[in-house]
């Protein structure tokens, strides 16, 4: 039996998703954030080293890293799928394959990084300090963002709304494992940049994923995607 180790409103919402679309049994193990902190609690590094989620198991198999799953349980599973299932990896070799590598590594290596980014120079003035240091903290925090996160972000916006203009999914007609891996990134995405309105392609896209019937049965059990920004 595959275990998830489920941290809620986490990356790990992605790999409930592949789980249900490959229809396979699976179990959640959930570990609730800090509520103070928001962070990851200290039993999960009793499943793995890092601490993180999501990580599963598979027998004596322990895996961490989103990606890293998503690859492992397609390659491991997807052929006993039916259907769009049985296809998520595509072609080795093809054109759709390369996007998909892309996308794949694209959603952790770069947009992920401004993502965090925002959210962290978001939350940083509503830390307890000083009242003094709260105004130096606000306009620092304002100029980082307006200077280097928020142009970012907009360039980001701009290269995935042209992508999915002239493609259905990330990599191309059909549904692969870079939709899963870019769930969650492009989820954050909307709701955390001013310019969410000004992408109807990226918003339909999501709004694809979201009226999958095995996205909402992922959604049922793992909780919401995101936490309150």
């Amino acid at each position: 039996m595959i275990i998830v180790h489920h941290l809620e409103q986490s990356r790990s919402q992605r790999v409930l998703w592949l789980l249900e679309e490959l229809g396979l049994p699976y179990e959640i193990k959930r570990y609730p954030r800090d509520p103070k902190t928001r962070l990851a609690p200290p039993e999960l590094r009793q499943v793995h080293p890092l601490g993180k989620s999501p990580v599963i198991s598979d027998g004596d198999l322990v895996l961490a890293e989103s990606g890293a799953i998503l690859e492992y349980l397609a390659e491991t599973y997807g052929r006993q799928a039916t259907g769009e299932a049985a296809q998520l990896l595509a072609t080795p070799g093809s054109a759709e394959h390369r996007q998909m590598r892309f996308w794949m590594h694209y959603a952790e290596g770069s947009l992920m990084n401004w993502l965090v980014m925002k959210l962290v120079f978001m939350s940083i003035p509503r830390q307890p300090m000083p009242f003094f240091v709260r105004p130096i903290a606000r306009k620092l925090c304002a100029t980082v963002q307006a200077k280097l996160i928020d142009p970012n972000l907009k360039s980001a916006m701009e290269f995935i709304e042209d992508h999915l203009a002239k493609n259905r999914w990330f990599a191309g007609e059909r549904l692969t494992l870079a939709d899963f891996q870019m769930s969650f990134a492009v989820a954050a995405l909307l709701s955390r940049a001013d310019a969410a309105g000004r992408c109807p392609h990226i918003a339909g896209w999501l709004k694809r994923v979201e009226a999958r019937p095995a996205w909402q049965r992922g959604i049922a059990k793992g909780g919401p995607l995101l936490m309150p920004a």
